[in-house]
């Protein structure tokens, strides 16, 4: 069978095509890849669908860049894709069956339509080490594709003023792309309510966990983190309670990268921080259905637990709005300076049957001369690992660490066996020290590797925990909470 006609039956299976549009859909394939049909190269690793793409490079449908394969790729997709409106449809009929009834579904959907990359997704290196701080994940993010050379020629002359206005916006379903803004032709959005306002729900296409979501605003509205968003934090475990959900802080170097659209993100996925015990407990004498306690853990974390959700979303917002006011300048926590407000939290949700679990990490985006990045931010000496920003995943306990890093540790593992290399000048210092600290041969090279990936990672979220793991650190604290008793 032809490559055209292979592809116009999976079409038929897998949508509410039928046989009698067989013609048609014929049409509308050779339409996008050419009259020139071709045979399906067998044993091949190439989808049928990137098996289409090269056919319409060869017949001069298409030119050979990044850009447009991934255009027609996904144009190709969506012929085998339910509209949006019998994508909800089918979502909220599997609804009726359960919640995880319908995410299995949809979750599908968007692997079989390769929304989700998932060959790319599985290039990505991922270890689990444990350090001084427990257990840390550490992800050497390989799944996203290199910029297009002709994307970063045409920054230059790109308008302020775009369509979707941001890769989150509702209008992103079904666009075709463009150099710079990637393809969603085959892009699917549940539309469902949180909070009392219509919201979206879908999944992330180059996920960073399993079943990694994102929950986003009908509106393009920047993030706010609030006493509403403890509210919708709830309102979606309630309809997706198999799910963890948690929103990125909502000021720069603190916050995620992309601020200008209020969304969460959540999926199906335990983090270290989640299994992290209490430290040490507190009480909240108004709020007595809550049990309370500072976290284990790296990075400053309160623990709210109840099945009592009016007491957890009024707890929340007390302690928030005290943090967002609370100084301590004798270990540089400052709330605000010149007007500008420095102070918000990190939430995260989940669920444990019936108790709902809220942590609050703190945040802090003040700068100094010393420490020009962000003083509760990733310092110079761990940026040769990790210079970007701590957002929600990493504040979890889950590294997202950026691809160059696959070659460059690669040539430190030659360089500890004394093989030859061309490090990177920024690992020397580091590499060295672990060097002459322990015997390191062609057997453990990649172990002992992996360990001082995770134990950097350690100190990152150590340089971004605003309360430190000492004495002085923790009695602050300690006062903090207690004007909660």
């Amino acid at each position: 069978m032809s490559m055209i006609e292979q592809f116009v039956q999976k079409i038929i299976a897998g949508t509410s095509y039928e046989e009698l549009d067989h013609f048609y859909l014929v049409n509308k394939v050779r339409a996008l890849v050419g009259d020139q049909d071709g045979e399906i190269t067998v044993n091949s690793d190439l989808s049928l669908a990137q098996q289409l793409v090269d056919l319409a490079i060869e017949n001069k449908k298409i030119s050979d860049d990044l850009t447009s394969r991934e255009i027609l790729n996904d144009q190709l997709m969506d012929l085998v894709t339910p509209t949006p409106a019998q994508a909800n449809h089918q979502f909220w009929d599997e609804y009726k069956k359960g919640p995880q009834a319908a995410t299995k579904f949809f979750y599908q959907l968007c692997q079989d339509n390769d929304y989700i990359k998932v060959k790319s997704i599985a290039k990505n290196i991922v270890f689990e080490k444990e350090t001084r701080d427990g257990s840390l994940e550490i992800t050497i993010n390989l799944s996203k594709p290199e910029k297009d050379p002709k994307v970063i020629a045409a920054a230059a002359h790109q308008s302020t003023s775009q369509y979707p206005q941001c890769q989150l916006c509702m209008e992103n379903e079904g666009y075709l792309g463009r150099l710079g803004y990637p393809a969603r032709s085959n892009h699917r959005i549940i539309r469902m309510t949180v909070g009392g306002q219509q919201w979206g729900f879908q999944y992330s296409p180059y996920a960073y966990f399993n079943e990694h979501c994102i929950f986003l605003d009908e509106k393009h509205e920047p993030m706010e983190i609030n006493r509403q968003t403890l509210i919708n934090l709830i309102d979606i475990e309630r309809q997706f309670p198999e799910y963890f959900v948690g929103s990125n802080a909502d000021l720069p170097i603190v916050g995620g990268s992309m601020l200008a659209h209020e969304h969460y993100q959540g999926g199906k996925h335990i983090f270290p921080m989640m299994k992290a015990e209490i430290r040490t407990k507190f009480s909240l004498a108004k709020y007595p259905a809550i049990s309370a306690g500072i976290v284990n853990w790296p990075m400053t974390d309160l623990r709210l637990s109840s099945d009592d959700t009016q007491q957890l979303i009024n707890a929340g917002a007390d302690i928030m709005a005290a943090w967002k006011q609370y100084s301590a300048p004798e270990l540089q926590i400052n709330a605000e300076s010149n007007g500008e407000q420095h102070h918000t939290v990190t939430p995260i949700m989940h669920r444990d049957g019936d108790t709902f679990i809220l942590d609050l990490v703190l945040r802090d985006n003040n700068v100094s001369d010393k420490y020009p990045d962000g003083i509760f931010h990733p310092h110079q000496d761990v940026q040769h690992i990790k210079k970007e920003n701590i957002g929600l995943i990493e504040v979890m306990g889950r590294a997202i660490l950026p691809a160059r890093l696959k070659d460059e540790l690669s040539k430190v593992e030659k360089y500890w066996l004394d093989q030859p290399n061309k490090i990177a000048q920024y690992h020397v210092a580091w590499a060295d020290k672990i060097k002459t600290s322990q015997k390191i041969t062609e057997a453990n090279v990649t172990d002992v590797l992996h360990q001082s990936v995770a134990d950097v990672f350690a100190r990152v979220l150590e340089d971004a925990g605003v309360f430190k793991n000492d004495k002085t650190g923790q009695t602050a604290l300690g006062k903090f909470v207690a004007q909660f008793n």
